[in-house]
């Protein structure tokens, strides 16, 4: 079992910055991949960023050079720092657990999920 919980989302104008955390408590987080994934409504939910435990990183083409993710496996948190957020970053944010050592884009290959935060950008 593994537990995760957001924090830090909000409201913040177009060109803000916003900065996420999620803790996480159970299962070993420091050998498994993590991702950071985002719902807006009417929308699926895509992926933002991930990363693995040694400290490779992907992220989504809407959000590279503006977001950056980190991990201190210390304090089982996972981290998404946001800046220069627009509009369309608005959504529901989650954090993810994935069962293996590299990082997926496909929600199904995560097998824990925090309860989501709420992100909204306005213009």
């Amino acid at each position: 079992q593994v537990q995760l919980v957001e924090s830090g989302g909000g409201l913040v104008q177009a060109g803000g910055s916003l900065s996420l955390s999620c803790a996480a408590s159970g299962r070993t987080f420091s050998r498994y991949a993590m991702g950071w994934f985002r719902q807006a409504p009417g929308k699926e939910r895509e992926f933002v960023a991930g990363m693995n435990w040694i400290g490779g990183k992907t992220y989504a083409d809407s959000v590279k050079g503006r977001f950056t993710i980190s991990r201190d496996n210390a304090k089982n948190t996972l981290y998404l720092q946001m800046s220069s957020l627009k509009p369309e970053d608005t959504a529901v944010y989650y954090c993810a657990h994935r069962p293996a050592f590299a990082i997926s884009e496909r929600p199904d290959e995560y097998d824990y999920w925090g309860q989501g935060i709420q992100v909204t950008v306005s213009s």
